[in-house]
């Protein structure tokens, strides 16, 4: 029989609400927050001495990690490299993704993903296909040479990935998407996310109103906010229906940005965070190759050879450091932007981003990980 076991002297943060003075206990498989007056006499426990329990962060823009690119090599075990490369840093799930390249390289990232959920891989919620169905203009570290309208035969095949994946996230750009081929996607199963678009404020409202749901890296590689040219990002703000995603390195989008932007982003949609993480995750790399090209890692940024931005650099737990130590936002809701937001966004987050799956980290005072690859219930 499973023993009972607490973890106390930490703040519990249950992907909701934050809780402080309590206990987190497991009893016969379950985890429960509760008074640690009322704990068993005999359950075992651990004082972590501070700091925040909270479930694992869930990350729904992974291009790599460990070293790994998954363009450079979509298979299964390419998966568990990467997912076990994020785990090490707390995100206990994730969509890889895959960056604009080939339809035969498109259809291994499928088949690949597909197979790893079958067989169970930890972490592995389904894919993020980020193209290649994009605006040329707003490309960012993408091939140009790769992108494209989306024709029947994607879309076909996209359709049928929905119903293989328990979810498929889709970044698009309505410049190569009808609202049809955004409707019947959605209808499909799948999660249309709008990006790397020059799109207007009504071509964006168009994309919402036929089904798209999000907006990848809010902000980056699309149109400004301008007084007379809301465009997506203004679209995005204003719509309670939509989330998006947020690359909050301190690069991507300067704190103030952020700030407006939480401020305005009210209603059932939200902003949550992403790590846009590349092969330089968890790993010494210094470099690394996309779609041919080389990626120079320095000072915390990955940059193409004429200094595009090309993914980012970054960890959730930074992600979150940056939101409460240089953006303002109280640890609370900075929390729900790594774990709940985002599992809300899927259509099975498979009990990931709340304390309900069980899958629990901890952070210190300041917000970094502790016992990042340990299991906090054994590890005595």
């Amino acid at each position: 029989m499973m023993r009972d076991v607490a973890l106390v002297g930490a703040d519990i943060h249950d992907g909701d609400m934050l809780h402080r003075g309590r206990a987190l206990l497991r009893r016969q498989g379950q985890v429960i927050i509760v008074d640690p007056a009322d704990l068993p006499a005999a359950c075992l426990r651990r004082d972590l001495g501070g700091g925040t329990l909270l479930p694992g962060f869930v990350d729904l823009q992974v291009n790599g990690g460990g070293g790994v690119m998954f363009n450079d090599d979509p298979s299964v075990a390419a998966l568990r490299i990467i997912a076990t490369a994020h785990a090490t840093t707390g995100t206990r799930a994730l969509l890889p993704t895959l960056i604009t390249d080939t339809p035969a390289r498109t259809r291994a990232a499928i088949a690949a993903v597909v197979q790893a959920v079958e067989e169970g891989v930890p972490g592995i919620l389904g894919l993020h296909l980020e193209g290649p169905h994009l605006s040329v203009a707003r490309k960012g570290a993408h091939d140009a040479a790769l992108i494209r309208p989306m024709e029947p035969a994607d879309l076909a095949m996209l359709c049928e990935a929905a119903g293989r994946l328990p979810n498929l996230l889709l970044t698009l750009a309505p410049e190569s998407v009808t609202p049809d081929q955004i409707a019947r996607l959605t209808r499909a199963g799948a999660i249309v996310s709008l990006g790397h678009t020059g799109a207007d404020y009504d071509a964006a409202r168009a994309g919402f109103d036929a089904g798209a749901r999000c907006v990848t890296h809010i902000f980056n590689a699309m149109e400004p906010l301008l007084s007379r040219a809301p465009g997506l990002i203004g679209a995005a703000l204003e719509d309670g229906r939509v989330s998006a995603g947020l690359i909050a390195d301190g690069i991507h989008v300067h704190p103030a940005t952020i700030r407006a932007a939480l401020r305005a982003k009210r209603g059932p949609g939200a902003v949550f965070l992403v790590t846009d993480a590349m092969a330089t995750l968890a790993s010494d790399i210094d470099g690394f190759t996309l779609n041919g090209r080389w990626i120079t890692r320095a000072a915390g940024r990955l940059t193409l050879k004429d200094d595009t931005l090309a993914g980012a650099d970054l960890d959730m737990a930074r992600a979150l450091r940056v939101l409460v130590q240089d953006v303002g936002e109280d640890i609370e809701a900075a929390i729900r932007r790594a774990t709940r937001y985002p599992a809300l966004v899927l259509r099975d987050a498979m009990s990931h981003g709340a304390l309900t799956g069980g899958d629990i980290i901890h952070l210190d005072k300041d917000l970094h990980l502790s016992d990042a690859a340990g299991d906090l219930w054994t590890a005595w």
